[in-house]
């Protein structure tokens, strides 16, 4: 009776001592050889000549090539430089006033935070589909205003082949602005606040204090914010399918969408390979930004 017992306690140390890592790694292992193994197999489809099936033939650069000498191409990078720096700025500047708002300990704070999270809850595909009929200029926004009388006012940009991008813009940034503000908001709080009430005895204003106390203290948050949403930027591809389709024409075409149409639509791997590799790299020069958190530091904290 008592082995028995020793026995069973044996089983239960082994497995109180076991189970926790074979919980936390075994998942680990099994999603890193995922990654590893397609991001493996897409950089070599990009070095053939795959067409419709994967080849495995060696064709160097071609694909490369013939994917940067495309006009979609092209314009997909200028689209994401403006996309970008749009999205990534306008999202962490409202991130950021939202964040400073609530953290002066208004009421209903609770309701606003979840109210200002919520863009975060929904979908891509949803949020582009909700703008898409916001922008549309028969149905929404401009529809409305027209409504009261305004017969000259426009607001059409999603059809306008100069505009449309920035619809984009404001339909990401509207999305991850809520995702910035939770960022932010935690670390306004992790300032210590005698040194608020330092600042505010000194004389210094809001604009000085939040410049030349709350950006330094909060620079790696900064860095984190920024290179999160760049990253989210760069793979960019359900908002865009859903809000315009790429269009007009290609007017708000972003690598992402280009990668889909060449090995989707036009069934070309190797090509489609080439653009998602070009992509992957864009995304690991973003994943550490040079000395993002110095330059923060130098070019914010008081001389």
């Amino acid at each position: 009776m008592s082995s028995a017992a020793g026995r069973g306690s044996g089983w239960r140390k082994l497995a109180g001592k076991y189970l926790p890592l074979a919980v936390i790694w075994l998942p680990l292992l099994v999603n890193s050889a995922h990654v590893v193994g397609f991001t493996v197999w897409t950089t070599w489809l990009s070095f053939t000549s795959s067409d419709l099936l994967p080849e495995y033939d060696w064709a160097g650069l071609r694909s490369y090539r013939g994917v940067l000498r495309t006009e979609n191409t092209e314009v997909a990078y200028i689209n994401l430089m403006i996309y970008g720096v749009g999205f990534v700025g306008l999202a962490t500047l409202l991130g950021f006033v939202l964040a400073a708002l609530i953290d002066q300990r208004i009421r209903a704070e609770s309701l606003l935070r979840t109210i200002f999270l919520y863009p975060l809850a929904v979908s891509f595909v949803v949020t582009g589909t909700v703008w898409s009929w916001l922008l549309n200029p028969g149905l929404g926004i401009q529809k409305f205003v027209r409504s009261f009388g305004w017969a000259d006012f426009r607001f059409d940009w999603i059809t306008d082949r100069d505009m449309a991008i920035y619809t984009i813009v404001i339909a990401a940034a509207w999305h991850g602005a809520g995702f910035a503000m939770a960022l932010f908001l935690a670390g306004l709080r992790s300032i210590d606040p005698e040194i608020a009430k330092a600042a505010q005895i000194d004389g210094a204003g809001p604009i000085r204090y939040y410049l030349r106390i709350v950006m330094p203290g909060i620079a790696p948050i900064v860095v984190a914010v920024l290179v999160i949403l760049l990253q989210f930027a760069i793979k960019t591809f359900d908002l865009v399918r859903a809000l315009t389709g790429g269009g007009p024409g290609i007017a708000t075409m972003l690598p992402a969408v280009v990668v889909y149409d060449f090995m989707f639509q036009r069934g070309q791997l190797g090509r489609g390979s080439a653009g998602r590799v070009a992509a992957l790299l864009c995304l690991g020069a973003l994943a550490r930004p040079p000395r993002a958190r110095q330059w923060l530091k130098s070019g914010l904290t008081p001389r």
